[in-house]
């Protein structure tokens, strides 16, 4: 039985796509940068040119649109944002043809429409990495737990205390990447690449119930 295709726009090196390829998709990337270690079918462009029909030629989209104009520190200056795209109407205007997911950062939940929260608790993960997402489909979501074997992957890969807590434990960046990568639930991308990814657990888990939406819909 042939899977259903989703198109995954601004896809980086493949973390949301591998969560969808887990679920059951044929997974095609998109991304104006190259991208060597991408896992699947990938296609070098700017998202926001394709033409509408190779859009619509999928079963479902996802897109991670540019997250650095919603960041939290990014909406303190303003002129630090100006430098940034916000593209998140736009891409929702050019992919609702199709069910859809819109990922951005906790900073974008005022540009988003109804998004939920994905926590890297949620699924055993030493990650938090907080993302929301945006889809008319019903998502059920469950509840942060956070552990305290957090492990930062953001900045520098160098093992340095970035704080202490209040019971007294360290929160400390990676020593090397197999750290990094365990903690992300990712084996096959570099350092630059795992400080940008999503965790696929987050796509597969939404991904199931999009399955489950799709093949509803198909009866």
């Amino acid at each position: 039985m042939d899977r259903p295709r989703l198109l995954d726009l601004f896809c980086g090196a493949g973390g949301c796509s591998m969560g969808y390829h887990r679920a059951g998709f044929d997974v095609t990337g998109v991304d104006i940068n190259p991208q060597p270690r991408y896992p699947f079918t990938f296609i070098q462009a700017d998202a926001m040119t394709l033409d509408p029909e190779f859009i619509r030629s999928f079963d479902a989209v996802h897109a991670s649109p540019p997250c650095q104009g919603y960041t939290t520190m990014n909406q303190r200056w303003s002129e630090t944002r100006e430098c940034h795209p916000l593209l998140i109407e736009n891409v929702r205007e050019m992919i609702q043809c199709r069910p859809y997911v819109i990922e951005n950062v906790p900073g974008a939940r005022n540009d988003l429409i109804n998004p939920v929260q994905l926590c890297g608790s949620f699924f055993g993960l030493e990650v938090r990495r907080h993302r929301l997402f945006e889809t008319p489909i019903l998502l059920l979501v469950p509840e942060c737990d956070h552990p305290d074997n957090e492990i930062p992957v953001y900045g520098k890969m160098d093992g340095r205390r970035l704080w202490t807590r209040t019971d007294g434990s360290e929160l400390r960046a990676p020593k090397n990447l197999e750290v990094a990568r365990s903690a992300m639930g990712i084996d096959w991308m570099e350092w630059d690449e795992l400080t940008q990814a999503i965790p696929p657990a987050y796509t597969n888990f939404i991904g199931k119930q999009l399955m489950e939406y799709i093949n509803a819909k198909a009866k």
